[in-house]
């Protein structure tokens, strides 16, 4: 209890790992859970069902678990599950999930979301997502590892974007992004792939070679669109990042895809 600071409030049914800090003035309610090594630096405010994985720092002002902004809900039980080694700055909002999404909004390992951004009900985000400063995501919406969602971008509830893709600052997104695509604009266009990205995270030059061709392939006038998707697959069958995102878009889609 040494790193509880006393003016922290702690409902009796918090679950608190000996090891993790609570700072200044946060209010931690009945039913959370904070793993080992985890830091609330001061002013957190974190209720209902809600689990903190291990080493997360999560800094001032933030509010956690608390009822989604869905006229639908009425307080079933869902929860907010958030991985290791989060970062969660200033003003950020991650709301629980609800009974019509699954009652889970889950943050992946490695994440950081930046100043003000926004989780919204039943959203599922994988690991290394980086949310920058008042990213928003609208409800159901899923994130793939390793996407990056630029600073004041405003995500469509139920949209998919793709492991490794960039959005650019200040863009509304309302279609499917595929993976290592990069999308920028006040409707979001697609506006070509995520190479840096893909250099960065060390892709052997030949898949980054057949990315950007099966993407050439894929985005031709020629055909229509299921015609280019066969074509790619059958063009690039020993590619892992053109599967990838084939899958990708032969999956459940309820918004679309994003085009150049």
């Amino acid at each position: 209890m040494s790193h509880i600071h006393q003016s922290a409030v702690i409902e009796d049914g918090a679950v608190i790992d000996p090891t993790a800090k609570i700072g200044p003035y946060c209010v931690i309610e009945s039913g959370v859970k904070i793993g080992a090594g985890s830091e609330l630096k001061s002013h957190v405010s974190v209720a209902g069902r809600t689990t903190i994985g291990d080493n997360c720092v999560i800094y001032p002002f933030s509010s956690i678990g608390h009822a989604p902004q869905d006229l639908k809900f009425h307080g079933e039980d869902s929860e907010v599950i958030i991985g290791d080694r989060c970062t969660i700055r200033e003003h950020v909002t991650i709301n629980p999930g609800t009974e019509g999404g699954g009652s889970i909004t889950r943050v992946g390992n490695d994440c950081l979301l930046m100043v003000a951004a926004h989780v919204a009900h039943d959203c599922l985000i994988g690991d290394h997502v980086i949310l920058v400063n008042n990213a928003t995501l609208g409800g159901h919406v899923i994130i793939e590892d390793f996407a990056i969602i630029g600073g004041l971008s405003a995500v469509h509830q139920f949209v998919r974007i793709g492991a490794h893709a960039m959005i650019g600052g200040a863009s509304g997104v309302e279609t499917d992004i595929i993976p290592f695509g990069s999308a920028t604009g006040n409707r979001a266009v697609l506006a070509g792939l995520n190479l840096t990205g893909m250099k960065r995270r060390n892709f052997p030059r030949e898949e980054i070679h057949a990315m950007r061709n099966a993407y050439k392939d894929l985005f031709t006038e020629d055909g229509t669109f299921q015609d280019r998707i066969q074509l790619v697959t059958q063009k690039y069958p020993q590619s892992s990042v053109v599967k990838q995102v084939i899958e990708f878009i032969n999956g459940e889609s309820k918004r679309g895809f994003c085009q150049p």
